[in-house]
């Protein structure tokens, strides 16, 4: 009833699917790499946390008498009832 549904393979998407499922095998540290970890995996995360104490710093002076300390550690033990 369902024969004759055989399909081709395409070579190309086959050494791709081969050479992602060993890419741990194959890896290796160039300047690129050390390049985006360093852009992706530290400047980035760097750059947005100073960007969010930032933001807590200009709502703590907004209102008045919390420092930037006192923002984050409020934030941080808010619990879902307060």
């Amino acid at each position: 009833m369902g024969g004759g549904m055989e399909t081709n393979k395409n070579r190309w998407i086959e050494d791709w699917a081969t050479n992602r499922e060993n890419l741990e095998h194959h890896f290796r540290w160039t300047r690129r790499n050390l390049a985006l970890v360093g852009i992706f995996g530290v400047a980035i995360p760097i750059l947005v946390y100073k960007g969010v104490v930032k933001e807590f710093v200009g709502v703590g002076y907004l209102v008045g008498t919390l420092s930037a300390t006192a923002v984050l550690i409020h934030a941080g033990r808010r619990s879902m009832y307060s």
